[in-house]
């Protein structure tokens, strides 16, 4: 018996041997890894909110490279109407990434955000940042920020594509963003910062471009909270949208 397993490995061994001898000749080239790049608007929205305010919102990402390196810029921000107040530039960020397990990426850059004014004093600040998608096929986008002064903050955005058909869906959407350090200059206290949660329902006339409807609800936290409480102004905000997810 252990003479047949003994003669049986020498013609495996022999087989394997003479096929790796031929693999070269007679298998077609390996895939090479192609440059491929996409502009996507996830949000490109105007919202309507409680206090009868119209604001244009915007969210995009856009992307260029292989499946193991990539260069992205996102940008994100909104425009309150007829305020008389500049653009808020809530992020615009240059990044590299390498893709580090299936679906995730690790991103390393620089940005800057605040009011798009002439005069404005933007935050400049470096990034690093975790993005994938979660089991589940939750999509993910969280950030580590350090600015120049060195005050720390972060920020983590979810979403989860619902499909209801084979062209509609329901898209439940949660952000957190909260500072681990005080910044006077910046007017940021430490402690939660804020949390706003919406719902939208899309429907794809093409691939391309998909128009939506849905709703949202978005809360200041801790002395974020106390200190627009000291102000007068309101710590909540409610609303509706109406917009469309287009990529290119």
């Amino acid at each position: 018996m252990n003479l047949r397993i003994i003669f049986g490995l020498i013609i495996l061994t022999a087989t394997l041997r003479t096929v790796a001898q031929e693999t070269p000749e007679s298998w077609p080239s390996p895939v090479k890894d192609t440059l491929n790049g996409i502009v996507l608007f996830d949000r490109l929205e105007v919202a309507r909110n409680n206090r009868e305010e119209n604001i244009a919102v915007w969210d995009m990402i856009a992307w260029y490279g292989g499946d193991t390196y990539r260069l992205y810029f996102k940008s994100e921000g909104e425009n309150k109407q007829n305020d008389g107040e500049p653009t808020d530039i809530e992020r615009a960020e240059l990044l590299a990434s390498r893709l580090i397990a299936p679906f995730w990426e690790i991103q390393v850059g620089i940005g800057a955000r605040g009011e798009l004014t002439s005069d404005s004093n933007m935050e400049n600040y470096a990034v690093i940042s975790l993005f994938g998608m979660a089991p589940y096929q939750f999509e993910v986008d969280s950030s580590l920020i350090i600015n120049e002064e060195g005050d720390v903050s972060v920020s983590m955005e979810a979403e989860y594509d619902y499909r209801i058909s084979q062209t509609s869906y329901l898209q439940p959407r949660i952000s957190l963003s909260a500072s681990l350090s005080e910044s006077e200059r910046f007017d940021r206290p430490s402690g939660f910062n804020s949390i706003r949660v919406g719902l939208r329902y899309r429907m794809e006339v093409s691939r391309e471009f998909a128009p939506y409807i849905g709703a949202y609800w978005s809360r200041a936290l801790g002395n974020s909270a106390d200190n627009l409480r000291g102000l007068g102004d309101p710590v909540h905000e409610a609303g509706v949208v109406l917009g469309a997810r287009v990529w290119f």
